[in-house]
């Protein structure tokens, strides 16, 4: 009688979707070039499977390899992530505004949603003189501590609230608000004003002023900001520009753009 083999590369590796997703995953911002047994390190999977698996993924266009032979992201990805209607359809109906708003002030201008319970950048304009910023588009940033993230955040639903305030939450600076008294009595000014303010709570020389924008059921969507120089000028003096923006925005949004 013939014994079936084990099945112990599925169940150490997981289904293949998975694996691959692994794969993808092993690249971050520090991590945009890797070789094949970094990537098997940082993906927490075998060589061989590693192997096998980039191979496909080479083929359909996710990954990308260079003479050196090191792996990097595909153009494919991007071509598929830009379909997403929170990205694309949000980004072509805000660009025009963002621009006019980067022309009239030249700072940094960004454009942002929330995925779960962090904010992921969707636009960002650097004015000619900005103060330089952490933030990129496409990267993901801690909802308490950046101006579109309170916005985001106090319009977001009471679990959501309450899973961000339990924490833990990163500091950037003496300045982040780092306990749940701070972010809710921040979160209720940010609702009453109409706009959320962060005060050097990323960098020390950053300030941004950040209003929401609105789907055409009322629910908040995504976020505008402008990030200034701290002492440039004062957040009662940026709130109506953005304001007005977002406003702009929300009568652009497509019916597809939907919220989280």
């Amino acid at each position: 009688m013939q014994i079936p083999a084990p099945r112990q590369t599925a169940e150490r590796t997981g289904p293949v979707v998975a694996r691959a997703l692994q794969i993808l995953g092993a690249f971050t911002p520090d991590r945009r070039s890797l070789t094949l047994s970094e990537l098997s390190r940082h993906a927490r999977l075998p060589v061989s499977t590693v192997h096998r698996l980039a191979a496909e993924l080479l083929a359909w266009g996710a990954l990308e390899r260079d003479p050196a032979g090191c792996y990097h992201i595909g153009l494919r990805l991007w071509e598929i992530g830009s379909l997403a209607p929170r990205g694309l359809g949000l980004r072509e109906a805000a660009l025009p505004y963002l621009e006019d708003l980067s022309q009239v002030t030249r700072e940094n201008v960004q454009l942002a949603v929330r995925e779960g319970t962090e904010v992921v950048f969707v636009e960002r304009i650097a004015g000619s003189r900005a103060v330089p910023v952490l933030t990129r588009v496409g990267g993901r940033f801690a909802l308490t501590a950046t101006g579109v993230g309170l916005v985001l955040l106090a319009y977001a639903p009471a679990e959501v609230q309450e899973q961000v305030v339990a924490g833990p939450m990163t500091r950037y600076t003496e300045r982040t608000m780092t306990t749940a008294r701070q972010i809710r009595a921040a979160l209720a000014d940010t609702r009453a004003r109409g706009y959320a303010v962060s005060d050097r709570q990323v960098t020390m020389d950053a300030l941004s002023v950040a209003a929401p924008i609105h789907d055409a059921r009322g629910d908040v969507v995504a976020a505008v900001s402008l990030v200034v120089h701290h002492g440039s000028t004062s957040p009662h003096a940026l709130a109506p520009l953005l304001r007005t923006s977002a406003r702009a925005i929300s009568r652009a949004l497509p019916p597809s753009t939907l919220g989280p």
